[in-house]
């Protein structure tokens, strides 16, 4: 899950841009569009940088496996003719 902390930068972000005749409203409208944000994000498939880079660790190690497979089914098959 995405840290909490990104959507109130987010909505931080985006309300500090305001118009100053707006800020007044600052909180009100940060509090809606974190939740629009939240709300958006939350329907997308969305991996943490973490979950990316154990899953990338991974594939390489199957990687890695599969071509010293494909070595041992090569010298096995060169051994059998």
């Amino acid at each position: 899950m995405i840290d909490k902390k990104i959507f109130d930068d987010i909505s931080q972000r985006i309300a500090g841009q305001m118009p100053s005749g707006l800020q007044i409203l600052q909180d009100d409208l940060k509090k809606n569009i974190r939740s629009a944000v939240e709300a958006s994000l939350s329907n997308l498939n969305l991996v943490t940088r973490e979950e990316f880079d154990v899953q990338a660790k991974v594939l390489a190690r199957t990687r890695a496996k599969l071509e010293l497979l494909e070595k041992q089914v090569a010298e096995l098959e060169s051994i059998k003719k």
